[in-house]
């Protein structure tokens, strides 16, 4: 049993994501694909998902999250809540001896293949191969469905507070899946025993889709931002991406060399501002929170992908002429 032990500033800095984390669901997805639990739910997912993934993106993703038993810390930093390219960046920015370390776990309940012993040792061109493949996993297999998981997270949310309302944070922490509240403490079934002293630091709690019903997942290193996973509801007749569905916001799919380079949420920022926007309009054309969107129009703006002036209370985003260089090139046959 997992034992997460609470103190009163704790239990006043429980929070709860406002959104899908990205490298979470891509984690959790590859373990829901390589099994056959929830068959009628994901029935149509996974046969979307086997059908446009080649293998060579699947195989180094299925050595590295295997179903069952221990997957690397590293490739779910909490910036992965902020879009999938900061996550992706900070997960590959990991410093070399807790990418050794991590994986170096993993051979205690089997033994490694040849790749991941090229990742354990954090060898520049396995990195490179795993970056790529995550990022076209996370293209293919999961951001055609993020609105939807969006909306599941979001009524997750509105349901939790409704009980913080009703009884307060506690009884809201009761009610999670798999979990018992015995004040000051809360309890999972179904781990090794384990103690975590949270001591001042708080809990995120984050929604997830693809986490398996009943079954909480929990960072084995909660470090300075502890975080607890667990299932959302459900809808009975599963997710499946719209056909022809893409990248998250309004038009084409970023192309995948645009994702290789700038991160999928970047991509779609990019090509979002070609015809010019403000930041309220940038969040709602790629489906992310108005902190997110202004972010990513800073960092492509000193890149010298965009522009922004104000334009009285707001903020008026365009593209420039090196951005659509950046995007014609990568969309050229």
């Amino acid at each position: 049993m997992l034992r997460i032990h609470f103190t009163y500033d704790d239990l006043a800095r429980v929070r709860i994501a406002d959104g899908p984390d990205a490298l979470w669901e891509v984690q959790l997805s590859m373990h829901a694909l390589q099994t056959r639990g929830r068959t009628v739910e994901l029935a149509a997912w996974r046969r979307q998902t086997m059908s446009a993934l080649p293998r060579d993106v699947v195989r180094p993703l299925a050595e590295i999250a295997p179903p069952l038993g221990i997957s690397p810390d590293f490739l779910t930093p909490s910036g992965g809540a902020h879009g999938f390219g900061e996550g992706m960046e900070l997960a590959l920015r990991t410093p070399k001896a807790v990418i050794s370390a991590q994986v170096a776990a993993m051979a205690r309940q089997r033994r490694l293949t040849p790749w991941l012993e090229a990742v354990r040792g954090a060898e520049v061109s396995a990195l490179r191969t795993l970056g790529r493949a995550v990022a076209i996993y996370h293209e293919g297999a999961v951001a055609p469905l993020w609105s939807s998981l969006s909306d599941l997270v979001a009524e997750d949310r509105h349901l939790r507070a409704r009980q913080m309302a009703d009884g307060g944070v506690e009884a809201m922490l009761s009610s999670l899946p798999g979990c018992r509240w015995r004040a000051p403490v809360l309890e999972i079934e179904n781990y090794v025993d384990a103690e975590v002293l949270l001591e001042g630091r708080g809990l995120l709690l984050q929604p997830s889709y693809f986490c398996e019903p009943d079954t909480p997942i929990k960072l084995c290193d909660p470090g300075p931002e502890p975080m607890l996973v667990y299932p959302t509801a459900k809808p009975a007749t599963g997710l499946a991406a719209p056909a022809g569905s893409g990248a998250a916001g309004s038009g084409a799919a970023p192309d995948r060399r645009l994702i290789a380079m700038l991160g999928r949420t970047r991509a779609a920022v990019l090509g979002a501002v070609r015809t010019g926007c403000s930041t309220g309009e940038l969040a709602r054309r790629c489906q992310i929170s108005v902190g997110s969107a202004s972010e990513q129009a800073r960092i492509l703006r000193e890149g010298g992908l965009l522009t922004t002036r104000r334009e009285g209370t707001s903020v008026r985003h365009e593209i420039t002429r090196l951005g659509v260089q950046v995007l014609s090139g990568a969309t050229a046959s």
